[in-house]
């Protein structure tokens, strides 16, 4: 009988094996060597990041990723491989769902050898990025097309593009943030993972970067990181009926000399203190679970400058992590 088994792949980004310099270093190398994530001259970036860059941050970032370890290791892993059972058990023996990691373990190249080795007949990528964007979805695709073009044989492939307003995705991150009293707060943030502007509009001249062509969905913006963003954005509040005037679209996670696509979270949240709104949900609907820049960068990190420069209240609303809604609504759209 033949083998009609399918290969589900769930891709995120990737966490140091462990939270130490060596780990971080590793991953760090790894990540920022990347042409997608960086895009300077192959030798260059090579020398400067590998030479300099990584060996300075790996000290400092390994002491943040002590603090967001849980006792089974990594949140985004973790709970990447809670989504990737509970999916599981729902598709049934007629699936085989991996978690891979776009750097570090478990590494794409090795997840999809285990699903070519049990000879799949198709496999479906997943990159756990609700919007696209070249770092990430794209990387990832990138990655998986360099292990097949060595492949004589291969399977059907299926890619998950986005789904930046798929309905069921909107109301989970709702449903999150109707765990706080809402109306306890006096202006909403919806922080999204920064990237450098010149990343935009290289890829699209339609950009205008944080214009007028980021508030709606139309052919020359469908694949624009910024504009599905916005859209993500405006569902939410949509769903939650929060006026237009409470609520801010913003970038958080910038690092170098250059402009990232504005306004940037943390100035963001200056302004809210200077028109004596203390009181501030974030929501950072970039990420499917609890990360870095999601526990640390805004649990602790923003929320402590925001308290030290007066303001009152500063919540995060928690990532969709492993809850069983959210493993439902990823088994649904492999479907």
């Amino acid at each position: 009988m033949l083998n009609h088994k399918k290969g589900v792949l769930l891709v995120n980004l990737g966490t140091p094996d462990n939270p130490t310099y060596g780990g971080l270093r590793r991953y760090l190398n790894q990540f920022l060597t990347d042409r997608r994530v960086i895009d300077l001259p192959w030798l260059f970036r090579n020398m400067l990041f590998k030479g300099i860059v990584v060996p300075i941050r790996s000290g400092k970032v390994s002491k943040l990723y002590q603090r967001l370890w849980i006792d089974d290791g990594s949140p985004l892993k973790v709970y990447g491989e809670r989504v990737a059972s509970g999916v599981q058990d729902l598709l049934g023996d007629e699936y085989m769902v991996r978690l891979a990691m776009r750097y570090q373990n478990p590494s794409i190249k090795d997840t999809i050898q285990e699903m070519l080795d049990y000879k799949v007949s198709e496999i479906t990528i997943f990159p756990l990025f609700p919007q696209y964007a070249s770092a990430t979805t794209g990387s990832v695709y990138e990655e998986v097309m360099n292990v097949m073009k060595k492949k004589e044989l291969l399977p059907n492939l299926k890619f998950v593009n986005s789904y930046y307003d798929h309905p069921d995705v909107i109301k989970l991150y709702a449903d999150k943030a109707r765990q706080h009293d809402l109306d306890v707060y006096d202006h909403f943030i919806f922080s999204f993972h920064g990237v450098p502007k010149r990343y935009l509009k290289k890829e699209n001249d339609y950009c205008q970067c944080y214009g007028q062509c980021c508030k709606t969905i139309v052919p020359d913006n469908q694949f624009c990181y910024s504009a599905q963003c916005h859209q993500t954005a405006l569902a939410i509040a949509k769903e939650l009926n929060i006026p237009k005037d409470k609520f801010t679209i913003s970038y958080q996670s910038r690092f170098g000399p250059e402009e990232w696509i504005q306004p940037y979270t943390d100035k963001v949240m200056e302004d809210q203190l200077e028109h004596s709104n203390k009181n501030i949900l974030v929501f950072s609907p970039a990420f499917v679970a609890d990360c870095l820049e999601t526990t640390i960068e805004i649990g602790y990190e923003y929320k402590e400058e925001f308290m030290e420069e007066g303001g009152e209240r500063l919540d995060l609303v928690e990532s969709l992590n492993d809850d069983p809604r959210w493993i439902k609504t990823v088994a649904e759209m492999v479907r």
